[in-house]
């Protein structure tokens, strides 16, 4: 089944919440993402209201496109078709028992934010000045930025230990915080500006690199050292609920 071709963000919201219901009849973790991406994008349309962007009716568009390959990828891999490497490494895990929630968050992170959000960004500002897109380009990454904290609380009602751990153990925040803001900030950007200066026959190749190098990533998510795997198998031990309770109380 082709994934649907969304044109506003609130038509977003509503797709991503099928994703969340498909995930919780399925027992995926998939869901975990899907959970995490709504929120991000109900913020997103929070702050267009708001005038939080320099350009709302560009911001809408770009989250839109943004959102589009998150669904191209989900719809592509319900359906056993090819998806980037990226996201192929993401969604490889759901059949695995060992990471937790907070990994496949950040593999989605990782495809997302540092592939297809350089890419939506290029689309966008085809033609035009991509430098003019660079501080609502942050303030992307601002909301990413706030809602980890958030996440972090959220993980916390799985796992009530977890956020005595993250305090014990700053490796294990560190881990969080600099990968899924930092490293994606700036990673994503800097490939956008790359893309947008390579000429237009050179593009899927160029792309096809950059999501080599991204796939490769998922190695800082799932094997992050010794002493973050030692904390993170005992977290997944002693997690709460079912996939579906996981995802709700993202969600919540």
């Amino acid at each position: 089944m082709p994934a649907p071709k969304p044109q506003t963000i609130d038509e977003v919201i509503d797709l991503l919440d099928h994703i969340i219901r498909v995930s919780e009849q399925n027992n995926d973790p998939a869901g975990y993402f899907a959970a995490l991406y709504q929120q991000v994008t109900i913020q997103v349309k929070e702050g267009i209201a708001n005038n939080f962007f320099d350009d709302s009716p560009r911001m809408e568009q770009l989250d839109v496109l943004f959102a589009q390959r998150y669904l191209d990828a989900w719809y592509a891999w319900q359906d056993g078709a090819a998806v980037t490497g990226s996201w192929q490494q993401a969604f490889a895990v759901s059949h695995n028992y060992w990471p937790i929630v907070l990994q496949h968050l950040l593999l989605g992170m990782n495809a997302h934010i540092n592939l297809d959000l350089g890419i939506a960004a290029t689309q966008i500002m085809a033609g035009k000045q991509l430098d003019d897109l660079h501080n609502d380009f942050n303030r992307i990454n601002a909301i990413l930025s706030s809602l980890v904290h958030e996440v972090q609380n959220k993980l916390s009602r799985i796992w009530p230990a977890l956020k005595y751990i993250l305090k014990w153990t700053g490796e294990v925040d560190d881990y969080l915080v600099d990968f899924s803001m930092q490293l994606a900030r700036d990673g994503a950007w800097k490939f956008a500006t790359q893309l947008h200066q390579t000429p237009p026959e050179q593009q899927a190749d160029f792309i096809g690199q950059r999501d080599q190098r991204v796939a490769t990533k998922v190695v800082v998510v799932l094997e992050p050292g010794l002493i973050a795997n030692t904390v993170l198998a005992m977290v997944r031990l002693t997690e709460r609920g079912t996939i579906p309770q996981k995802i709700k109380k993202l969600k919540a």
